[in-house]
């Protein structure tokens, strides 16, 4: 053995000798063919973004680049030890060069299927060729893998086995961007939610109002839902159902949200003004140091009132009216509060922050809710059909919390809310009456907003000219 060790230069030994090592290390550090496969699925998952028809068995495409990287990596290594080998003409280099080089993962086989209502886990992963045991293990595994029961119609289930048949991974698709992936291990089945991150781009709309504030928006290019929330914003100081004209103007700055380069929705108003009978309101998007996000005005007080106008998004069937003569008695009985004519089951929101004064029978009123604000401020809900989830005496609640449903209990001619505002117990009419503002932007951070109050207001006008340039260019 010496008399062959002396046949080779000391260099070409040393550089065997340091090759070998690295070929363990290598060895050691790699992932094994069934982890490597896993990764390849959560990669997948996250770059693909797409779903195939409900039940049909496909094969996923291999788009992985933490699996490539790591071939690449494995192929760069055997480049190098055949050079070293060509060099020290090693006994056997060349051959295992060659076999890492050719080392391929194996490729996953992934069943997509659609969700549909009735569906239930049990049967998805029946469908998939696997057995109740076999579900008991995933769902029994480690993180959150047991999220794998909440179930929704509409989401995408995938099931991935490996070439032996044996589930290997499973992607429960929530939406484009939220995907919970369970996987193997060695140690079990162990999930966890994987959430994309959209690319978020600023977009400008402006329209005028001839008929409703909804069909502008949508001719101006906005969904329903911006149009609920330019509506939310400005709800406090503008009456959508009564103070709207037309001829009325608003300019919207909003996110339109990106994946892979394609729009897919549209997320939160940026600022946006509204122009109503000729009066003009400016609201911005702003976050606090607390992390709390809300609207302002460019001076800092806040678009929110501490109360909602109106507790139900319904035409006025009776209004405040303490001469009226009431339908069912047939004699003049002060109306003290509004109705709201609305189908039976509408959610019916909380005016503002407080806690349950009652909740329960209340004769005439039938089933009835009231609220007590502060110390001196009481709202009042009638004739609701049923309360809502945990609503009894001494219940808080905040602004916007669903307390009862429309209904027709008690002393009424069909489905209405009756609702009622009182000062120091005195009633008001609730659509007149001025509200309270909520709390505006804290002292110590009003410097802190005023820059970027500005800097908001210009990029507005920026986005406003851009428009118009754009509008008379497209006319000509």
């Amino acid at each position: 053995m010496r008399h062959v060790l002396k046949m080779f230069p000391k260099t070409h030994i040393t550089i065997a000798a340091a090759t070998s090592v690295v070929i363990a290390a290598a060895i050691l550090m790699s992932p094994s063919a069934d982890v490597e496969a896993n990764r390849m699925a959560y990669s997948l998952d996250l770059d693909e973004g797409t779903v195939k028809e409900s039940g049909t068995p496909s094969p996923r495409p291999s788009k992985q680049p933490a699996a490539d990287k790591m071939s690449e990596d494995k192929a760069t290594a055997a480049s190098e030890l055949a050079s070293i080998s060509n060099e020290t003409q090693l006994p056997g280099a060349l051959d295992t060069a060659a076999a890492m080089a050719e080392v391929s993962e194996p490729e996953l086989q992934w069943q997509e299927y659609k969700i549909k209502s009735g569906d239930t886990l049990s049967s998805l992963f029946g469908k998939a060729g696997f057995n109740d045991g076999i579900m008991l293990s995933v769902i029994h595994g480690s993180g959150e893998a047991d999220k794998l029961q909440r179930l929704y119609a509409g989401e995408t289930i995938a099931f991935a086995t490996d070439d032996a048949g044996e589930l290997a991974a499973i992607d429960l698709q929530r939406n484009l961007l939220e995907t919970l992936h369970v996987e193997k291990t060695e140690e079990g089945f162990t999930g966890e939610t994987v959430v994309r991150e959209p690319d978020v781009k600023p977009a400008f709309a402006s329209g005028v109002i001839d008929g409703s504030l909804y069909v502008a928006a949508r001719e101006a290019g906005m969904s329903d839902r911006l149009a609920m929330e330019m509506a939310g914003i400005f709800g406090w100081n503008i009456d959508f159902v009564y103070d709207v004209r037309k001829g009325d103007r608003f300019e919207v700055v909003y996110e339109e949200l990106y994946l892979d380069g394609e729009k897919f929705d549209t997320g939160n108003i940026l600022s946006a003004r509204f122009i109503n009978q000729g009066k003009e309101v400016i609201a911005l998007q702003y976050t606090d140091s607390n992390g709390d996000t809300d609207y302002y005005s460019p001076d800092g007080s806040s678009m929110r009132k501490a109360f909602l106008r109106t507790p139900i998004n319904a035409r006025v069937s009776s209004s405040f009216n303490l001469q009226r003569r009431h339908p069912v008695l047939d004699v003049v009985r002060p109306h003290e509060g509004t109705d709201y004519a609305a189908p039976p089951g509408t959610p019916i929101k909380a005016a503002g922050h407080g806690r349950v004064q009652f909740a329960g029978w209340k004769g005439g009123y039938g089933r009835t809710v009231i609220l007590k604000h502060g110390d001196n401020i009481t709202t009042l809900y009638a004739h609701m059909s049923r309360l809502g989830k945990g609503i009894k005496n001494g219940t808080k609640v905040k602004q916007g919390d669903t307390i009862g449903h429309v209904g027709s209990s008690g002393m009424v001619t069909g489905p209405h809310l009756h609702y009622e505002f009182r000062i120091n117990g005195s009633p008001r009419n609730s659509r007149k009456v001025k509200l309270p503002d909520a709390k505006p932007v804290p002292k110590s951070e009003m410097a802190l907003f005023k820059g970027f109050a500005e800097q908001q207001v210009a990029k507005f006008e920026l986005f406003r000219q851009n428009y118009q340039h754009l509008a008379l260019a497209a006319d000509e």
